[in-house]
C-alpha cells in the first residue's frame, strides 16, 4: 500500500505535489491511478464521456477553472464512475450530492462544494496537459491520493 509521503521521499524529484487544498468527498480516501484528463468550465459533459470512456483503475483529472458557481460531478455520476470502477476524480472545481457522493466507493477530491448543476452544451476538450495546484497533470501519468495530500508521478509507484 503505497503512502504519498513516501512517495515523495524516495522520489522528490519525479514527484509532483498538488498544492491546493482539495477536500476529500468520496467513501475512498486513499486511491491511485493512471490519470485521464478533461479540461471543461461549468459545463460536464464531457466528464460524463470521459467517464464512460475511462478504463478500469483510471484517475479523471479535471480542470473546471477553480469555478465555485456550480458542480461538475454529483451522485448519478459518481456512482456511475464507480461502476465503471474507476479509481477517483480530482477537480480543480466543486461537486454536489456530498452525502451522496461520500456513500460512494471510490476517491472523489474537489475544491469545494455547490448545489447548482452545470450546464449541458458539450465545451471543453479531453486528453490534454492541464495546468493548476503547481502541476502539469499529464494523461498516462500515475496520480496517487491520500490524508497527506495528491501526487503525480510519471511511472507507477511500488
Amino acid at each position: 500500500m503505497f503512502h504519498t509521503a513516501d512517495i515523495c521521499d524516495a522520489q522528490p524529484d519525479l514527484t509532483s505535489v498538488c498544492e491546493l487544498n482539495l477536500v476529500s468527498f468520496g467513501g475512498s480516501v486513499k486511491f491511485s491511478g493512471r490519470i485521464r484528463t478533461v479540461r471543461v468550465f461549468e459545463d460536464n459533459t464531457l466528464v460524463r464521456q470521459a467517464i464512460d470512456k475511462a478504463e478500469s483503475g483510471a484517475v479523471l483529472v479535471v480542470d473546471g477553472g477553480a469555478s465555485h458557481r456550480c458542480a461538475l460531478i454529483g451522485g448519478n455520476l459518481a456512482r456511475l464512475a464507480a461502476t465503471r470502477k474507476i479509481a477517483g476524480i480530482v477537480l480543480n472545481a466543486c461537486i454536489r450530492d456530498v452525502d451522496e457522493v461520500a456513500e460512494v466507493p471510490i476517491g472523489v477530491m474537489a475544491i469545494g462544494s455547490c448545489p447548482r448543476k452545470s450546464r449541458k452544451e458539450g465545451q471543453g476538450k479531453m486528453g490534454e496537459v492541464l495546468q493548476f495546484g503547481g502541476v502539469l497533470w499529464t494523461p498516462g501519468h500515475w496520480l496517487y491520493a491520500d490524508r497527506d495530500g495528491v501526487v503525480m508521478t510519471p511511472e507507477a509507484q511500488r
